[in-house]
């Protein structure tokens, strides 16, 4: 119910922004028409609703839409249903009903209140609602109804209110209890001589006579009548009493609302009449009387007392009604005058008059009598004056008139005789007057009767004590002078003459009184009543020490400590006109004077005695005193005498917390007093006086000047100062002990940083000055921060320094009196610091008032740099310095920025004065500490600073002055941040390379994504000053189009032009220096433009997400010009479309989020750093909305928290051959991108931090909720090695983070920050879960910033505290101070039970350091593999050390154990403590029953467990299986040579029935599986070592074959025989050549093809199954040149599967006959694996495996490298090498075509270089080396790899690969390997191989299932071994990459290589 009831007060404020919201909540309201059927019930939400309409309603009726009056109107006519039960929401009580109908009745009347409309609809059926309720008797709902009714009436119409008045009479006027002749006779008597009947009153000081006069004592109640009338009143039930309230009620609301019937009217008259005529009656029954008691009898009588309450109103109402000035209502209003104060003199004299509800009776009739004479005037008024006083004194004679039950009659006669005296002071002051002084009279009747009766004197009488709180809450209610004037003479009168000359009570109310009425503020009365005051104060002072003060009554010191005190503590606080407050204050501060000087001769104790009470009222005279304003120099005296004295006495609080180092000196005082020992202890404390007295000293340091009274003549001062001490004191001049005594407590006050003996010079008159001034400076600090009085802005003159530095200014001073007042100045400082930083947890107003309070002090002393004098300057930057230190948020702070960029060209005095060398000097310190604190933001937060410093560079340049413009500019120039490794560089936040790359966008800079990564230092004045004039630029966009609008006619008033100029409207937009009022044209403008960019911005984000390109230019150019209008609007304090500009904000924080690229998030940092620079208090609703996006991007799995399996990377593209799971389509988004748009995002973020961590605890909450949100379980980080160095650039935040709980700002969360520390050490932990690996960017520097951020987290996360809870001594933790239970029992919310938290704690830093460590080693490599050095030299690990990492790994996860194992495979420590940990299993182990159900791997990990190692184990082959049967069967075709050969151990028939079900689900599969199995090749016979286990295998393919084919179904069999018919003819034509001459083949496989008919188009290449043939080029055919055999070449038209079947493309293969095409098939499967490893990893290295199939025995079809020509076949043209044929080729050298060429060369070259080094192919001659038409290099021919070599494996080819002289010259032209060219293939190789090294075992798996094949490359030798072994598994990254290195550089130009070319030459005639 609270929301709903705040969303419509919110609905109220701006209904029309509101509308759907309304409708929503009159939805949830009860329909009409279910309201009228027969017995509807409601629900607790619609009885809500309900409410929730009326109250809107109540507080806007204005409503556009009728609905809500409706709603409520048919609800109140549907009232009647609600008196039953079933109505109700069930269970419901009657409270519940009762305060439905209090809230809704009290809305719906308090709406028709406020619109005539609704209240004529109300009306129109409020009767027939009444009526209805009044005829359910027995309802409870109908009670409470008419109860809530009673108390707020509703519009009524004048027919309907007769007959309720009528329904209302009938049955609740009851007869009237009262004897017939006692009644004719009260009434005749106050008909026939009302006046004479008040007139007979006279003052008695007994209530009998009151009694007797009132004629409640006569004889019309003896008797049986008495008891007859107990008994009458006893027959009232209480319920009948309570519902004739209700009727009483309602009638009187009735006669207030419409005119009735003038005989209901007479008839509601007589009823009142009889009711308050039977009250005195009923009161006079004593409570014995009565047969009930109890809380019965005490029900009745308050009931009963309600209902006379009641009546009363009726009656007064039903006079109301009369108009008439006729006889006979004069007659009823005399009657009713006197029988309301009759009743009213009953209820004072009734026995139940201390009940609640009799003295409200007795106020409503005082009140109710009063609002009658008040209207009549004239004989009324007068009647009740004469009659109100005897009431008025009996009241106050009552002794418990102070006391709460008696209060209330005493606040009720008060409140009468205000309304009476204010109404009638001026048309009716006679009898007012009589009225007052009658009363008065009474003051000053003295008490005889003790000195009669031989008695002691009584007290003073209450009447008297009374009648003065009566006069003085008169005189206060009345405000008027005339009265208090009337007052005032007879109260001083009294007070110097009379009864109260003396001490008594009686003087103590009279001097409250007197200072009641001064604090009015009438002059008169004010200057009377301080006169008297001041010397009654000094009177008591001058009785100090007399034999009459010893017998002094109590109430003497009570006058002296309390009254007079707290007298004038209210005059000061009333007064409010300056010039009496001034006057006020200059009375005071000479009363303080004179009571100092007074006392200082008495007693010890007597001068803080007389001084402290007075300091509150000086406190509060002086709230509103301005200290820097020009002070007249007696004033300022005076302020001095008063801290002197303040300072002589003890009366300040202590201001050195810690104690000095001084003799102790006790601090119990003598009848004379120590005055030493008083300043010791007012130093040093505790405090000896009434805390008060403390209070009030604080405030008056914020209004007091400085106490330079004379600036030159200290002599003079001396004397002065002299004058304070009292002639007959013994603190004078000549007292040496005084005088060492105030020394040392100046000591003491200083902190020790003068010592006494260094003021030898100084008189003790002159330390107790000083020391008063030490006392009144730190104490500016120490109460408030050092705000002072004066103004509500807090700008530099404000500041408590200003009065500090005040004194440094006096010239030739003394050197020990200014080493004092410097130290005076330091400790300040120290306090000022201190209560700042005791401030830093506040948060809200709080927190505000803080940060204004330290900009304050730092722009002061920015601007004191100035100062003429080279010690307040040195003394300036002193603490500017500390200042910036402790607090390093100054260093954004826009205010100190600008006093620091501008307050020295701004300094009039540097204007005034010309003064070059001060000039030069000041310029120079001014520049240097600009240079200072600029280079300290930007290392700290240079987006921040950036988005400062363009602020004030768009400020410089609006000022028309050329010199600070031309300053700012070049000091700017001159900064430079990104300042590389110093001895800091680690802990700068300018060095983390995201912050670094947000801070160019911050910059305005218009970078690349590819150069974003540049870790170059960027100028901070260029790149800002252009950001400035493009923020200037579109501020003057927007104020031109504003101007435009205006001129067109966009708005209908005409605007006034602003001065100014341009410049001085585009410096209010940018930097809001000047507000400026809103206007109703800026309105429409806003609105106008702001439609227009929340439209376009949408637009962008509806582009993003249906994956359109968003154009960079047009998103910052919209985004900048919203930006402009959200600031103008700002800075000109409008209100109006706060819920669009809101939106506005929201979509630039969303919008970057959102399109998540690298341009827009450039754009978004810009644009957010220019938010919070230029309107700082937007930094809050900015990083909320940034927070808010942050998570969204975790919800929706966007770039670093893409944790999908396609975003992880390179393994995903490695699916499923090299890695586990299912392949999956890559995704359309650019995941690399997406995480470096969140590696920007992030940068600006952590610069944030460093902003706000010190200051704004709200953002810190923020930034705490992000990484609490990011690091939840479970991970949902992507593990892309691209995010890596965004990864833990995250989680350095996070440690950032929680370092905080050191501070004082987030000391209360410690906790909390605690269980977030293990929660990011977790998530960090989280990354090594997964297997490492490589990824490679075309960005520039990408690899260098991804290593350095892992090295700043490591270096950050190895200089953590590793003891996050302190232990104690015993073993028990500490934190916060609280004492924690044994950490041996701790369990920990995240890791569980611990047997130390905080070894449990350090076992996972160091974990998390150690796999860090090894990660940023990995990346340095990445970053630098040529590299050789080898990195930092790290702490060698013990094997106990390394079993401990693996059991916290295990621990924690123990995937994180497997991936310490896989990044140190050759760590046997590791290794064993892994193979321990994971349970082993064995055949018949539950575990391994599961086998089955696993995960799948990769395909090459489950062809492994097929080989022989495994025993085809049932449940291990089960899960091969399932494996390779998990993968599309096209996916698995690429490893079919491997698949083929595990059949030779397929004892189980397990392969093969995979093989069969596989080709029932794809065609091509199965074809391919049918060339691979026809062509395997028959050993030679004897060559076969396992011969018989061969022959069974050969004998099982055909076996395979027939089952496949037989499988087939008829379409299935079509196209394999068709495709195996077309080949098959194809290849035949190689034996029909071979027979002819070689001049006649080519014209023989022409005719051959033309004899070849292609058959449907379906069949394919059987190389690349995705190429479709649509034709033979019949003329392409080419015969082959080879010793026996006729390959021959053959071109065919083809087109791809899924792509336009129009594309079509030539493709060239070779057909053997004779060769066996298996070992090159084995080649190719390496090097397109190495090909996948390099695009996956995103390495530039070009491999082009083409393709190679078996089709039979010693058969094969081979495609042909397009647009290719071999080294020979280019030598045959060209004499020249490589490098000539390239320029030939390509253009000369330089060129852009030949650079393109020789990369494309290097490329290649590198990635061939690679593939050779681990295939050792030989037989390298230049036939074998291909170059296509852009330059890329190929291989071909692997006849020879691992182990085998042409000439019987002789190896003559040493070098691993190919690097001939003509291939260097290409490579390295500088041919000493020193060349960029060659340093980028050497990169290139490096990356390659580590590439290669990750998925070794992959690599070799496939290698080594082929090894009982057969084929030439494992005849010899261990080829598998060795293979193994040029991966180096041994080694780490850097010693691989510096074997690679060295392979490359062997291969350089190696000999042996140019000695191959040679002799292939020599022998086959093949050019070199």
């Amino acid at each position: 119910m609270e929301a709903l009831i705040e969303l419509c007060d919110l609905i109220a404020l701006n209904p029309s922004q509101f509308t759907d919201k309304l409708s929503w909540i009159c939805d949830k309201c009860p329909p009409p028409e279910y309201l009228s059927t027969g017995s509807p019930r409601v629900s607790r939400s619609q009885l809500n609703a309900i409410v929730a309409v009326a109250r809107l309603l109540s507080k806007c009726s204005d409503f556009t839409d009728l609905r809500p009056k409706s709603v409520a109107i048919e609800f109140l006519r549907s009232v009647p249903h609600s008196f039953t039960h079933s109505f109700w929401p069930q269970p419901f009580s009657a409270d519940f009903v009762a305060s439905f109908f209090n809230d809704f009745i009290g809305y719906v009347s308090k709406a028709a209140e406020s619109s005539p409309d609704f209240a004529d609809e109300v009306a129109g059926f409020t009767g027939e609602v009444v009526l209805s309720a009044i005829s359910e008797k027995n309802s409870v709902v109908a009670r409470a109804f008419l109860i809530a009714l009673s108390q707020n009436f509703l519009p009524v119409s004048s027919s309907d209110a007769d007959k309720l008045v009528t329904c209302l009479i009938e049955q609740f006027a009851a007869p009237i209890v009262l004897n017939a002749g006692n009644s004719d006779n009260s009434s005749s008597q106050s008909n026939g001589s009302p006046a004479s009947n008040g007139g007979s009153h006279m003052w008695r000081s007994n209530a009998d006579q009151l009694v007797q006069n009132l004629g409640l004592n006569d004889g019309g109640f003896g008797g049986g009548s008495f008891g007859q009338q107990v008994t009458s009143f006893e027959e009232e039930s209480v319920e009948f009493l309570e519902r004739q309230e209700i009727a009483f009620r309602v009638i009187a609301h009735v006669l207030d609302k419409v005119p009735v019937d003038p005989a209901l009217l007479e008839q509601a008259r007589l009823i009142g009449k009889k009711q308050i005529q039977s009250m005195s009656a009923f009161l006079k029954i004593r409570k014995r009387d009565w047969h009930e008691q109890g809380s019965s009898l005490k029900a009745r009588i308050n009931t009963k007392l309600s209902v006379y309450k009641a009546a009363v109103s009726l009656k007064i109402k039903s006079l109301s009604a009369l108009d008439s000035d006729s006889r006979s209502v004069k007659r009823l209003v005399y009657e009713a005058v006197a029988i309301l104060i009759d009743a009213a003199e009953a209820c004072l004299l009734s026995g139940w008059r201390k009940l609640r509800s009799c003295e409200e009776l007795f106020g409503s009739l005082l009140l109710g009598v009063a609002q009658i004479a008040i209207a009549r005037g004239g004989q009324p008024l007068r009647i009740l004056l004469i009659r109100l006083k005897p009431i008025v004194l009996n009241v106050c004679a009552q002794p418990e008139t102070w006391s709460s039950n008696q209060g209330t009659m005493f606040e009720s006669v008060t409140k009468a005789s205000c309304q009476i005296i204010e109404s009638c002071w001026t048309k009716e002051r006679a009898p007012v007057d009589t009225y007052i002084m009658g009363l008065a009279t009474s003051i000053r009747e003295r008490n005889d009767y003790g000195e009669q009766d031989n008695q002691e004197k009584p007290a003073v009488p209450f009447v008297q004590l009374n009648v003065i709180r009566l006069f003085a809450e008169l005189s206060v209610a009345v405000n008027k002078s005339e009265l208090v004037d009337v007052i005032l003479p007879l109260f001083i009168e009294t007070l110097e003459e009379g009864d109260a000359s003396t001490p008594s009570i009686l003087r103590l109310r009279l001097l409250d009184a007197v200072s009641r009425m001064a604090s009015l503020g009438f002059e008169k009365s004010y200057r009377e009543t301080v006169v008297l005051m001041t010397r009654s104060y000094l009177n008591k002072l001058s009785s100090v020490g007399s034999a009459e003060s010893k017998t002094e009554e109590p109430e003497a010191t009570t006058e002296r400590v309390e009254t007079l005190p707290a007298g004038f503590l209210l005059i000061a606080t009333g007064l409010t006109t300056d010039r009496l407050r001034s006057d006020y204050r200059h009375r005071l501060l000479s009363l303080c004077s004179d009571v100092g000087l007074a006392a200082e001769s008495k007693s010890g104790r007597s001068g803080a005695d007389f001084l402290g009470p007075l300091l509150p009222a000086v406190a509060a005279v002086c709230s509103d005193f301005d200290p820097t304003a020009n002070v007249e120099p007696s004033v300022l005296k005076l302020f001095r005498n008063l801290w002197f004295y303040v300072a002589l006495f003890g009366l300040a609080p202590p201001i050195q917390k810690t104690q000095a180092t001084t003799k102790s000196v006790s601090t119990t005082l003598n009848s004379n007093g120590s005055t030493g020992a008083i300043a010791l202890q007012a130093v040093n404390g505790p405090y000896m006086w009434n805390t008060e007295w403390s209070s009030a000293v604080n405030r008056i340091a914020q209004g007091t000047p400085p106490l330079v009274v004379s600036s030159v003549k200290w002599l003079e001062d001396e004397l002065e100062l002299n004058a304070l001490h009292n002639p007959g004191s013994r603190q004078g001049s000549g007292n040496e002990k005084a005088a060492l005594a105030q020394r040392t407590a100046l000591s003491a006050a200083l902190g020790g940083r003068v010592d006494v003996t260094a003021m030898t010079t100084i008189s003790g008159v002159k330390a107790t000055y000083l020391l008063a001034v030490a006392f009144l400076e730190i104490i500016r600090f120490s109460s408030n921060g050092g705000n002072l009085n004066g103004g509500t802005s807090m700008d530099a003159a404000r500041s408590a320094f200003t009065c500090a530095f005040e004194y440094l200014k006096t010239p030739n001073l003394m050197p020990a009196v200014f080493q004092c007042l410097t130290a005076i100045v330091h400790r300040a400082f120290e306090t000022a610091v201190s209560w700042m930083e005791n401030q830093v947890s506040e948060i809200g107003h709080e927190a505000e008032g803080r940060d204004s309070i330290l900009t304050m002090h730092t722009c002061f002393l920015v601007k004191s740099l100035s100062q003429r004098e080279d010690h307040i300057r040195d003394i300036a930057e002193n603490l500017l310095t500390q200042l910036r230190d402790r607090f390093p948020q100054v260093l954004w702070d826009s205010s100190c920025l600008d006093s620091l960029l501008f307050s020295f060209l701004d300094d009039p005095s540097s204007a005034v004065i010309n003064d070059p060398a001060w000039t030069s000097t000041v310029r120079s310190l001014y520049q240097r500490i600009v240079r200072e604190w600029i280079i300290k933001s930007l290392s700290n937060a240079p987006c921040t600073s950036q988005g400062l410093l363009q602020d004030k560079l768009c400020k410089a340049n609006n000022w028309q002055r050329a010199q600070p413009t031309i300053d700012v500019v070049l000091l700017l120039s001159e900064i430079r941040i990104g300042t590389g490794k110093s001895d800091n560089w680690s802990t700068q936040t300018g060095n983390i390379p995201a912050v670094l790359a947000a801070a160019a966008a911050a910059s305005g800079a218009n970078l690349k994504v590819s150069e974003s990564f540049n870790l170059e230092v960027i100028s901070s004045g260029k790149c800002n000053q252009a950001a400035a004039t493009v923020k200037c630029n579109h501020a003057g966009e927007i104020a031109g189009m504003r101007r435009l609008y205006n001129s067109i006619g966009g708005f209908q008033s005409s605007t006034t032009p602003t001065t100014g100029g341009f410049g001085a409207g585009l410096q209010r937009i940018i930097s809001g220096a000047f507000p400026q009022q809103p206007q109703a044209e800026d309105d429409s403008f806003n609105g106008m433009l702001l439609n227009k960019f929340v439209r376009l911005l949408q637009q962008f984000v509806n582009i993003a997400e249906k994956g359109g390109e968003v154009v960079r230019s047009e998103f910052r150019e919209t985004c900048s010009q919203a930006t402009v209008l959200l600031l103008s609007n700002l800075s000109s304090g409008s209100k109006s479309n706060v819920e669009g500009f809101s939106q506005l904000l929201r979509l630039l924080c969303w919008c970057p989020a959102y399109i998540s690229t690298h341009d827009a998030m450039e754009t978004g940092v810009f644009i957010w750093t220019w938010l919070v620079s230029a309107a700082p208090q937007l930094g809050a609703l900015v990083l909320a909305e940034l927070v808010d996006a942050w998570l969204w991007t975790i919800d929706t799995k966007r770039g670093l928290f893409a944790s999908e399996a396609r975003y992880c990377g390179p393994a995903a593209k490695l699916r499923p051959h090299l890695t586990p799971g299912e392949p999956e389509s890559q995704p359309v988004i650019d995941i690399v991108e997406q995480i470096i748009a969140h590696r920007l995002w992030l940068g600006f973020l952590i610069d944030r931090f460093e902003a706000v961590r010190h200051q704004s605890v709200e953002q810190l909450l923020l930034l705490a909720r992000m990484l609490q949100g990011t690091t939840k379980l479970p991970w949902n980080f992507s593990h892309h090695p691209a995010a890596t160095g965004t990864f833990f650039t995250l989680m350095l935040l996070g440690l950032k983070y929680c370092s905080c709980q050191s501070q004082g700002n987030l000391q209360k969360f410690q906790i909390g920050l605690q269980l977030l520390e293990d929660r990011i050490y977790r998530a960090a932990l989280g990354w090594f879960a997964y297997e490492p690996e490589w990824y490679d960017t075309n960005y520039t520097n990408f690899t260098q910033c991804e290593a350095q951020s892992v090295s700043l987290f490591v270096h950050y996360l190895s200089n953590v505290k590793a003891d996050a809870v302190q232990v104690g001594s015993k073993g028990s933790g500490q934190e916060n101070g609280n004492p924690l239970a044994d950490v041996r029992d701790l369990y920990h919310p995240v890791w569980g039970q611990m047997e130390n938290y905080t070894v449990g704690r350090e076992k996972r830093r160091q974990l998390l350091l150690m796999l860090c460590q090894h990660e940023a080693d990995r990346l340095e490599v990445w970053a630098q593999p040529t590299n050789t050095k080898e990195n930092i030299s790290r702490p060698k690990i013990s094997s106990d050390k390394w079993i401990e990492h693996t059991r916290t790994a295990f621990a924690v996860d123990p995937r994180i154990a497997l991936s310490v194992a896989s990044r140190f495979p050759t760590n046997s420590f590791v290794k064993t403590e892994v193979t321990q940990l994971v349970q082993a299993v064995d055949d018949n182990s539950v575990l391994l029953q599961q086998l089955p159900h696993w995960a799948p791997c990769s395909i090459t990990q489950a062809l492994e467990f097929l080989t022989p190692a495994y025993k085809g184990h049932p449940r291990v082959m089960a899960y091969v299986l399932r494996v390779l049967e998990s993968y599309p069967p096209e996916r698995v075709t690429f490893f079919m040579p491997q698949l083929v050969q595990t059949l030779r151990h397929d004892d189980g028939k397990l392969v093969e029935g995979y093989l069969l079900r596989a080709t029932q689900r794809s065609d091509i599969f199965a074809h391919i599986l049918i060339w691979h199995l026809q062509g395997e090749t028959v050993p030679e016979a004897g060559k076969d070592p396992n011969s018989v286990k061969n022959a069974a295998f050969l004998e099982l393919l055909p076996a395979v074959r027939k089952r496949i084919i037989d499988e087939f179904n008829s379409k299935a069999l079509d196209i394999f025989n068709r495709e195996f018919d077309f080949f098959d003819k194809v290849t035949s034509i190689s034996g029909v050549l071979y027979p002819l001459p070689k001049e006649e083949r080519r014209a023989g496989i022409k005719r051959e093809l033309e004899k070849i008919e292609l058959q449907g188009e379906d069949l394919y290449l059987p190389t690349a199954p995705n190429k479709l043939v649509t034709g033979i080029q019949v003329d392409s055919g080419i015969p082959l040149q080879s010793a026996a055999k006729v390959p021959i070449m053959i071109t065919f038209n083809v087109v791809d599967r899924d792509g336009d079947r129009n594309d079509v493309k030539p493709q060239a293969c070779i057909f053997k006959v004779g060769d066996d095409c298996r070992q090159d098939v084995l080649a190719l499967q390496v090097i397109a694996l190495l090909r996948d490893i390099f695009e996956a990893v995103g390495i530039n290295l070009y491999l082009y495996p083409y393709g190679v199939l078996p089709t039979g025995p010693e058969r094969g079809i081979i495609e042909v490298v397009p647009n290719t020509r071999s080294r020979s076949q280019m030598g045959e043209t060209t004499d020249g090498g490589l490098l000539e044929i390239f320029q030939q080729d390509y253009g000369p050298v330089g060129s852009s075509s030949f650079e393109t060429a020789r990369q494309n060369f290097i490329v290649s070259s590198a990635g061939y270089a690679v593939a050779s080094l681990l295939l050792q192919p030989k037989d390298r001659h230049n036939g074998n080396l291909l170059f296509d038409n852009v330059g890329r290099l190929v291989h071909i021919d692997f006849g020879f790899i691992l182990e085998t070599s042409p000439g019987g494996n002789m190896r003559f080819e040493s070098a691993h690969f190919k690097l001939s002289h003509e291939m260097t010259q290409l490579l390295d032209p500088s041919g000493v390997m020193k060349s960029d060219t060659w340093n980028q293939f050497l990169r290139l190789c490096v990356k390659g191989y580590l590439a290669a090294r990750q998925h070794m075992e992959g690599i070799i798996t496939t290698v080594a299932l082929m090894l009982d094949s057969g084929l030439p490359c494992f005849s010899r030798g261990d080829p598998i071994g060795n293979l193994r072994k040029r991966f180096h598994p041994e080694m780490s990254e850097r010693e691989a990459a510096n074997f690679m290195t060295h392979v490359c550089k062997d291969a350089y130009n190696k000999w042996t290589t140019a000695g191959y070319d040679l002799i292939q030459y020599l022998q086959q005639g093949i050019e070199k």
